[in-house]
């Protein structure tokens, strides 16, 4: 398992363990034991968020794996797996996030989690929007730029209280934009709220962070989260020809959030017909490829069965050759924006 930088004073394993399920479609018992095996397996790191389970969201269920964390925690597994976990914010069943709402959410999920610290603490999304969870194709900025900025001076203010007062360690956001990844960084400075990571959906599938945000990540020192980077189980292949795989994503949400459309299944089979000739699995080659970026990066690679995360951890210090790094960038030159 390689391990990076994460941020300029801290390090992440490649691979870091995601939890969203867990509570919905994983057990509790097999979400322990998936946390028992990435440990073993070298992850150093878990990622989880007061919204969480998912699969569905429900008002009933928010902070749910938080608590199954915790137990696991309370239960032998503290230290073993650091912890990172998100405000839930205006991106369900909650408002605007503001320095008022950080200390109460963040103890919110200190309780939960069973933890005296939160290694890495994110805000979920933005109280402006964004163009992620394809909104892309319709993006409009908006907002008063002065009371966008003093939010987030205000929010940077109450992250180094919390810092001061050990509640976390590190702070990151997800689901951001460049312009306000730059906005965060000119306001923390080098003081305790400095994002030292953007949790963004990155995959073959879903390359939005290539251009200025790459630039951004490469040269401030931040590191790159990827979720989704098996995009939502679309490159394991398993739902080409149309399959629905029972217990799936697929079978409880079909269009998968919006990726589901009419391009996606041939772009998938010219990545799973590229993994074939190179003699990968294409769920190797998926999350192998992250570690060729420009920028640094850790997989959140979620599971919902144990026998799913036992597979994609294989793929830890795998290289991928610059030729088959080359074709990759053809083949998305070819099927540049599949959903």
């Amino acid at each position: 398992m390689r391990i990076v930088p994460l941020g300029p004073n801290d390090s992440i394993s490649e691979i870091m363990l995601g939890t969203m399920t867990f509570g919905t479609q994983t057990s509790e018992a097999d979400a322990h034991r998936q946390m028992d095996m990435a440990a073993e397996a070298g992850v150093t790191w878990l990622d989880t968020a007061e919204m969480y389970p998912v699969n569905p969201v429900t008002k009933e269920t928010l902070g749910l794996t938080e608590q199954i964390v915790g137990r696991w925690c309370a239960q032998g597994g503290a230290g073993r797996l650091r912890l990172a976990t998100k405000h839930l914010g205006p991106g369900g069943y909650a408002g605007q996030i503001t320095a008022e709402t950080i200390p109460a959410a963040i103890e919110g999920s200190l309780k939960r989690l069973q933890s005296e610290t939160i290694d890495l603490y994110q805000l979920h999304w933005p109280n402006r929007g964004s163009y992620h969870f394809r909104q892309n194709w319709s993006y409009r900025p908006e907002g008063d730029r002065d009371a966008i900025l003093q939010n987030l001076a205000d929010c940077t203010g109450a992250l180094e209280r919390e810092v001061a007062r050990g509640t976390i360690r590190a702070f990151g956001l997800s689901n951001e934009t460049t312009w306000g990844l730059a906005q965060w960084l000119r306001l923390a400075g080098d003081g305790g709220a400095r994002p030292v990571a953007v949790q963004n959906e990155y995959s073959l599938l879903c390359r939005l962070a290539d251009t200025d945000l790459a630039e951004l990540m490469h040269h401030d020192q931040v590191t790159m989260l990827a979720f989704s980077p098996l995009a939502t189980g679309l490159l394991t292949g398993k739902y080409q020809g149309g399959a629905i795989p029972e217990g799936s994503r697929r079978s409880i949400n079909e269009g998968l959030g919006g990726r589901w459309s009419e391009r996606v299944e041939p772009t998938v089979a010219a990545y799973l017909d590229l993994a074939r000739e190179h003699g990968l699995d294409p769920v190797h080659m998926a999350l192998a490829w992250l570690q060729t970026r420009p920028f640094v990066c850790s997989a959140i690679l979620g599971a919902t069965t144990v026998a799913q995360l036992e597979h994609g951890l294989k793929a830890a210090g795998m290289d991928l050759s610059e030729e088959l790094v080359a074709a990759i960038d053809e083949l998305h030159r070819a099927h540049p924006a599949p959903y």
